[in-house]
């Protein structure tokens, strides 16, 4: 009952946030125009057409065309697809290797803590982007590459995040009362710990995605994330951004895009850690 009470009070206060909402309808969004690309493309994106070579936006191609006469409408719904893909399945990677790491590291401390910490500080000190650059130099530009290699290279974060959590909880009655029990600490970690820790996990993860969103986009601008012809707004902007005195909707559509998505996830994320966050919702009472 007080789990159920618990879920409605969090939800009520999402619902109340008009930021969370406006972030949560972005996301809505988004996952359903990926979800639904060959439905809502008006044309296949990588079609050819040489008689329709940059045109502005028009009843026939909505959002105009690109140097080759594709719709950039078509090609901006598919780079959703690839948005959301690369987004969720990398911030899924590096949440399960900071969830693990940040796991072990506050619950057994020690030397474990400081070796696991000592990684995290020595990954942290090379700018994000640039350790991606170099890693994706040694692969062949692929999604699957890209996903893997900003998965294996954000979890940091995530680690600190619950080594910080479990650091907490590990002197709480609860844990306490499960080692009188019996309870191994594999159980004690990952049944009882954990579950208390999936609030703040949520709000990283939430807000990791635009970061990662961000990142792909960078990769594909320079020209070593996701390649042509494959659409992604990314390369989208690279692709326009030699014609923006011609050709000003090659550039500000995808930026735009990017831009949207992004901010809802930030919104987002926002609104769940004030939703899920009971000290902010005290004080909230409280004034």
């Amino acid at each position: 009952m007080k789990a159920a009470n618990h879920q409605i009070t969090w939800l009520g206060q999402l619902g109340n946030n008009p930021l969370a909402v406006a972030g949560l309808l972005i996301v809505g969004l988004l996952c359903i125009v990926a979800l639904s690309a060959p439905w809502l493309a008006p044309y296949d994106p990588h079609a050819i057409d040489t008689w329709h070579i940059l045109e502005s936006p028009s009843r026939a191609h909505l959002l105009g065309t690109d140097l080759l006469g594709r719709d950039c409408l078509s090609r901006l719904i598919y780079g959703a697809r690839i948005s959301l893909l690369v987004g969720i399945v990398a911030v899924g990677i590096a949440t399960v290797i900071g969830t693990i790491l940040g796991s072990l590291a506050g619950f057994y401390g020690t030397w474990i803590d400081g070796l696991i910490m000592r990684l995290v500080d020595i990954i942290l000190c090379f700018p994000t982007i640039f350790l991606v650059m170099a890693v994706i130099a040694f692969l062949e530009p692929s999604i699957l590459n890209i996903m893997v290699v900003i998965g294996l290279t954000s979890w940091m974060g995530v680690a600190r995040l619950v080594r910080a959590e479990f650091l907490s909880l590990k002197q709480r009655d609860f844990v306490m009362a499960a080692r009188i029990s019996g309870a191994s600490n594999a159980r004690i970690a990952f049944s009882h710990i954990l579950p208390n820790a999936v609030a703040p996990i949520l709000v990283a993860t939430t807000l990791g995605v635009g970061g990662a969103i961000l990142t792909e986009s960078a990769l594909s601008f320079l020209g070593i994330g996701v390649q042509p012809p494959t659409p992604s707004w990314g390369n989208m902007l690279t692709e326009g951004k030699d014609n923006l005195e011609i050709a000003w909707w090659l550039s500000m559509f995808p930026g735009l895009a990017i831009l949207v998505t992004v901010l809802g996830y930030n919104l987002l994320g926002e609104g769940l850690r004030d939703a899920l966050d009971p000290r902010i919702r005290d004080s909230e009472g409280k004034s």
